[in-house]
């Protein structure tokens, strides 16, 4: 996946996000909803961790390509 892909991703992901929270406004979400709230906060957290090793790869002189997405765990799993 290219970073052009990533960032389109990114975008639909946002989209979609942004979609359910109007949609919703000043209303509880779905327990079905709130799932797919949360996967779509994943996948865009995934999303952003492999845009940046990406970009850390190609300024390291390295091959962005060899770069993937990680598993939910550990990209959820980082200490703020």
């Amino acid at each position: 996946m290219d970073d052009n892909t990533i960032l389109q991703k990114v975008s639909d992901l946002t989209d979609e996000e942004r979609e359910l929270e109007e949609a919703h406004e000043g209303e509880s979400l779905s327990t079905e909803k709130l799932a797919r709230l949360h996967a779509i906060e994943v996948e865009l957290d995934q999303c952003w961790d492999l845009l940046r090793r990406r970009r850390a790869r190609r300024t390291a002189g390295l091959d962005p390509d060899e770069e993937s997405v990680r598993p939910d765990v550990i990209v959820e799993g980082y200490e703020q």
